[in-house]
């Protein structure tokens, strides 16, 4: 009969192979304390004492927990860059986080009309504007060249009147535009014609051929003020903080980013796709 090869594992070299894994998850552990007092600066020792359960939960005990926490802490003094960098990736995810919440929300036009651009495109930019804003007049130019250059974009307006009681008013407008099929050429007209007015508004809104009796009956209606303070509850939420504020898939940005800020966050949206 012939001789059978058995083979046998070598204790030495799995329990260094395990000593190996258990290292790397106390590496983790030690990481993540110390991002975490980073990030919150809690002066708490519950952090500590969560790391160390979990330390000795994985087989590592309080002697090589510190010699593991010493190479960690070595590692980043020498590499302080993965701190801003792990700052930015938790704030990216705290963003995606916040616009999946309202995604649907923010991405469908107010009355199916509050739009420019291919109604089907495969990224949806929503701007969330106010008339009395200089910046955002300024970005009705990146805007319009925007949808003339990509003819697979949808951009979305959310009105966002937090200036001035004009701001409000003029938002109303362009809401009483979209019920009558007519938002965006409010939209390009007002900011065309000069900051809100009484008297500016309504020029722009006869100009472009709204009904007036109806407009204004839209107007003082619950509707119309519930879409402003939804807007504005949304851009609470999403912690905005001026106008023109952008969300472009999971990306939100505030100010005027420009025809190239909108082209790369478009281009990442579509990479994420």
């Amino acid at each position: 009969m012939a001789n059978a090869v058995v083979q046998r594992k070598n204790p030495i070299v799995d329990d260094n192979s395990n000593r190996k894994w258990m290292i790397m998850a106390g590496a983790g552990l030690a990481i993540a304390a110390a991002l975490s007092v980073w990030f919150w600066q809690s002066g708490s020792t519950s952090s500590s004492e969560a790391t160390s359960e979990a330390a000795l939960a994985a087989g590592i005990d309080a002697q090589e927990q510190k010699a593991i926490e010493a190479i960690v802490r070595n590692y980043i003094l020498k590499n302080p860059e993965i701190i801003p960098e792990a700052v930015e990736l938790l704030q990216n995810r705290q963003k995606a986080s916040a616009i999946d919440a309202v995604r649907e929300q923010i991405e469908k036009p107010f009355a199916g009309n509050a739009f420019a651009g291919n109604p089907d495109g495969d990224v949806v930019v929503v701007e969330y504007s106010d008339f009395n804003c200089p910046y955002c007049k300024q970005t009705e130019r990146d805007i319009a060249r925007l949808i003339a250059d990509d003819k697979n974009v949808k951009v979305v307006f959310r009105e966002l009147p937090i200036l001035s009681e004009a701001s409000n008013d003029a938002a109303l407008m362009a809401l009483a535009a979209a019920k009558q099929g007519k938002y965006y050429a409010f939209h390009k007209t007002m900011f065309a014609t000069g900051r809100p007015t009484p008297s500016t508004i309504e020029a722009a809104a006869k100009e472009i051929g709204l009904d007036m009796a109806a407009a204004r009956a839209f107007i003082a209606s619950p509707e119309a003020k519930q879409e402003i303070a939804n807007n504005i509850a949304v851009a609470q939420q999403m912690r905005f903080t001026g106008t023109p504020a952008w969300v472009v898939g999971n990306q939100s940005e505030v100010g005027a980013v420009g025809y190239d800020g909108l082209k790369e966050m478009i281009a990442k949206a579509r990479a994420a796709n």
